[in-house]
């Protein structure tokens, strides 16, 4: 059965701030240096260095998901205004209102 997005919103089947990510071999490749680069500095680390390491890690985890959360937002507005404007020029054609602009 196909769905509107609406109704897959309204039902749940569209959960818009869980998305799947795609992993490609690039990211992945990313990611493996990073733990591997990660492991090494820990491993050069004094205990309290070791902590505060893993507490900037967090840092760093905590800033990118607020930049997620505010590109969401932003996308999801700009999407908003998007259809603002189709509703807006489907009124004006179906009023019969589509006519050339005369004060250019």
């Amino acid at each position: 059965m196909a769905y509107s997005t609406m109704e897959a919103l309204f039902d749940g089947r569209i959960i818009p701030w869980e998305r799947r990510v795609e992993i490609t071999d690039e990211r992945r490749d990313i990611e493996k240096r990073i733990e591997s680069e990660k492991r090494y500095f820990i491993s050069k680390m004094s205990p309290d260095d070791c902590e505060r390491f893993k507490q900037l890690d967090e840092l760093y985890r905590s800033a990118a998901h607020c930049e997620e959360i505010d590109l969401y937002s932003h996308g999801f507005t700009l999407g908003t205004l998007l259809m603002m404007e189709v509703m807006f020029k489907k009124e004006a054609v179906t009023d019969g209102q589509n006519r050339p602009a005369t004060n250019l």
